[in-house]
Order: C-alpha cells, then structure tokens, then sequence
C-alpha cells in the first residue's frame, strides 16, 4: 500500500519495507496511471490511445473519468488534479493525438495495418471500416471516439482512405471535445456531489468500462441481426 498524507490509496503497491516505493506502473488502472504522471499522463495516455496503434489497450475512458473524479474536494485521497489543467491535457491530447494517427495513415497506414497480427487491432479496423461505410465520414468518427481500440485505429484508416482532410479534422474536433470534457465533468460532477467519492473508485470506473463497451456490443449485435435477416431471405429462395 502507498500512504499519502490523509490516505492510503489501494491501487497502489509497494516494493520492499518503504511503503512509499512503488513496486511497478499498471498501463491498464487509470488510477495508476495518474499517481504516477498526475495532469502530465491525461495528455500522454490520450495522445498514444489516439495516435499510435500501440496504445489500443489504454484504458482513456476510465482515465478521463477518474481525472474528474480527483479533481474534487470529494476526492481525499493524496491525488489532487487541477480540473482546468485535466480539461487542457485531455483535450490537447485526444486531438493532437487523432490528427497524428491520421497523418501516419495517408503515409504508412496499409503497410502498418497489414502487418499487425493483434486480433483486438484486427476487429477494430473491421469494425472501423463498418463505421465508415455505414454512417459516412463525419458521423462514424465522432461515434468512433466512444469505442475502445476502434477510436485507435479510425484515425489511421481515415488518413488511409483518404479522408479530406478539413472533414477529419472538424469531426475528429467535435468527437474529442464531446468525449474529453463529457467525461471529465461528469467525473467531477459527480466527485463534487458524493462526499469521499474516491472509496467508491474500483466500481465507478468498472462501470464507466462497461459503458463504454456498450455501443461496441450493440453494433456488433445489429451487425449479427442484419447478416441473418440478409442469409434468411436467400436461403428461402434457396428452398
């Protein structure tokens, strides 16, 4: 355990007989995440989930709601942000980051997509490609910012289609604004309303999880009902 004055913070473990050595950095607890970088990491996380097909397994959702959760007098433990500077990083980082997973994609995008052999990257460019012919360029990118890996490698595949550029950056702007401050304040929102919110972290931030891949169950959901409404016709002819 990690002991802060005031509080003892459960997501963290120690190395040794000093309980203030953190034994190691957990990518995927957005609370680790911001012990160790605090404001710096908002920006970092972001940038790489968004930019660089590496970060499809950061876990921004959750990381953008704790930040709003411990930029709150509610949130007592020994982590305390700064709800103006949460708000820049996050924002700074979700849209430079897209606009730099773009620009890799007009330059390098099919040769970096045909070389990834990761299931979870695979299914998302298929699931991209889904969200571009289904709802059209400017729809299928704000929807993308909701969606785990999927918000990875849209922006990649946009560069690669060829996506105008003026049309990615206007969407992309209006996809990371919505679900950079949405997050945030509803975590502060909710920190500022609920007195010593943060004992309540672990499941509040497993919910926001679930949330979050809610719209991914439900699209592959209509895409299995639609795939067997267009099988069930042909094999009536069939018959």
């Amino acid at each position: 355990m990690c002991s802060y004055p005031g509080r003892t913070l459960p997501w963290a473990r120690t190395a040794g007989k000093d309980p203030a050595v953190p034994l190691a950095l957990n990518p995927l607890d957005a609370a680790s995440l911001l012990t160790a970088f605090g404001t710096a990491g908002v920006f970092l996380v972001l940038f790489v989930e968004t930019g660089l097909l590496v970060g499809f397994f950061l876990p921004g959702d959750s990381l953008l709601f704790t930040a709003g959760l411990l930029c709150t007098t509610g949130a007592s433990g020994g982590v305390r942000l700064s709800l103006p500077g949460v708000l820049l990083a996050a924002v700074a980082g979700a849209l430079l980051g897209a606009q730099t997973g773009y620009l890799v994609g007009r330059r390098a995008g099919r040769t970096l997509l045909s070389r990834t052999r990761n299931r979870h990257l695979i299914d998302g460019v298929a699931r991209a490609e889904a969200l571009l012919t289904r709802y059209g360029h400017g729809k299928a990118i704000v929807l993308a910012r909701f969606l785990p890996v999927v918000r990875t490698v849209l922006n990649p595949l946009a560069g690669m289609v060829r996506v105008p550029a003026r049309t990615f950056a206007l969407w992309q702007s209006v996809g990371g604004l919505v679900w950079t401050l949405g997050l945030v304040l509803g975590g502060y929102a909710l920190g500022a309303s609920i007195p010593d919110v943060d004992r309540y972290l672990l499941p509040l931030v497993g919910a926001i999880v679930a949330l979050s891949l809610l719209p991914l169950a439900l699209e592959v959901l209509r895409s299995r009902r639609s795939t067997r409404a267009g099988t069930e016709p042909s094999r009536e002819s069939a018959a």
